[in-house]
């Protein structure tokens, strides 16, 4: 009974000291503390509209109504009167708030907690934005990103150069810049039914929109047969255009003081007067144009007269050189600034296309004079500029074999109407 007692005392013994000893190392071992467990957040990505995060605010769109305001447009969005004024007054740097116009689209951005707007925003055409910040009272102007797209358009004329191109879509501005281009080849005035004209220039695209054109890359037009490639090349820091044998298109003048028009009456040394019932010499070019019309100087010189005569009415006289004046009658009014003694640079406006003078309608009548005498402006051979330097022929000869090779690949395109009539 006793040996029973003592072996069971003995096991507890043994087990109490295993126990002791388990805890005695346990406890001799450093004691290691667990990190706690830390959750990044991640990060909200940022909504931006007009290069603003507007993941806290309200967007309200709209567009100018007649005879709206800024102060008009921001009332409803609580937005205090001393708050506007002080916009109207800091904004003319960037942008003239008497000039916000009708049917233009805004947009008003405000804090979701909030009912007074914190932007803003005024687009005054379809590639820039006006940015108005409110509470700080800040202006600022950006252009949204432009995409430029690949344009190549070919045609032949059945009616004129403008009606034909604009068929096809190409703009006034671009056809403008043809008309200079190739009005030193090319009489406008007496194109034939089969011309053929080739353009290549990119549009400048905003949104999907179509906001504009790039000047013209390169051209072609063929008249009676007689091909004219327009080649552009690098030549002394400038890209200047080209023909096949490297003569420049470029001339000391434009052929025309306003853009693509048409001429109503030619240098005639026995015309009768529409408004003295007489024959005498006309000894100027008319331009039929409408009133305000801009007229262009045809070249680099200073104005000599700037002032009004009961036959010329308003009108504008430059000397460019020592050989050339040009006369630039009967506007409607002559352009700011132009005065006795004002340079001018060619294509720079001068005035406006108006009746004043003796004159039945709307017209410029253009005059020009070679060494003090009054000639034949349509007559006149104007020297070019330099041709393709010796030294640049060979780099010019690679230019112009990858161009008429480009334009060689347009093909000629149908009216609009033709197209969709035979399908």
């Amino acid at each position: 009974m006793n040996r029973k007692w003592i072996s069971a005392g003995a096991i507890i013994l043994l087990l109490a000291s295993g126990s002791y000893l388990v805890g005695n190392h346990y406890n001799s071992r450093p004691h290691q503390i667990e990190e706690p467990l830390v959750f990044e957040e991640e990060p909200i990505e940022e909504n931006l509209l007009y290069g603003i995060n507007i993941n806290e605010l309200d967007v309200i769109e709209g567009v100018v109504g007649k005879n709206q305001t800024l102060s008009t447009i921001l009332a409803p969005f609580n937005v205090p009167y001393q708050i506007i004024d002080e916009i109207a007054k800091k904004s003319k740097d960037v942008f003239d708030v008497r000039k916000i116009a009708f049917n233009k689209k805004f947009t008003v951005l405000s804090p979701k907690d909030s009912s007074q707007a914190q932007f803003f925003i005024y687009e005054p055409n379809p590639a820039e934005y006006v940015v108005f910040k409110l509470d700080e009272v800040e202006i600022y102007k950006e252009e949204k990103p432009v995409e430029y797209r690949d344009k190549e358009v070919g045609g032949i004329i059945s009616s004129n150069l403008y009606v034909n191109m604009t068929e096809l879509g190409i703009t006034p501005d671009l056809i403008d810049q043809f008309a200079d281009l190739y009005g030193w080849n090319v009489d406008f005035q007496r194109l034939q039914k089969g011309d053929k004209f080739k353009v290549v220039y990119k549009e400048k695209v905003v949104d999907g929109q179509v906001v504009g054109i790039t000047d013209i890359e390169t051209a072609f037009f063929e008249h009676m047969g007689q091909p004219y490639h327009a080649i552009p090349f690098e030549q002394n820091g400038e890209i200047s255009f080209f023909d096949q044998e490297g003569n420049s298109f470029k001339k000391a003048f434009l052929r025309d003081p306003l853009k693509y028009t048409r001429i109503s009456s030619r240098y005639n040394l026995n015309r009768f007067h529409p408004v003295q019932k007489r024959y005498k010499p006309h000894l100027g070019t008319d331009y039929a144009a409408p009133t305000g019309t801009e007229i262009r100087s045809v070249g680099d010189g200073t104005v000599v007269e700037a002032r009004f005569t009961s036959a010329n009415g308003n009108y504008v006289k430059i000397k460019h050189n020592g050989t050339y004046t040009t006369q630039y009658l009967h506007m409607s009014k002559i352009g700011s600034g132009i005065k006795a003694g004002t340079r001018v640079k060619q294509g720079q406006v001068i005035g406006y296309v108006g009746s004043t003078g003796l004159a039945t309608g709307p017209h410029l009548c253009f005059r020009f004079w070679k060494n003090g005498q009054q000639v034949d402006w349509l007559k006149e051979k104007i020297p070019p500029s330099d041709p393709i330097l010796p030294e640049n022929k060979m780099a010019f000869d690679q230019v112009k074999l990858d161009k008429i090779q480009h334009v060689a690949s347009i093909p000629y395109s149908e009216k609009p109407e033709k197209l969709i009539a035979r399908r």
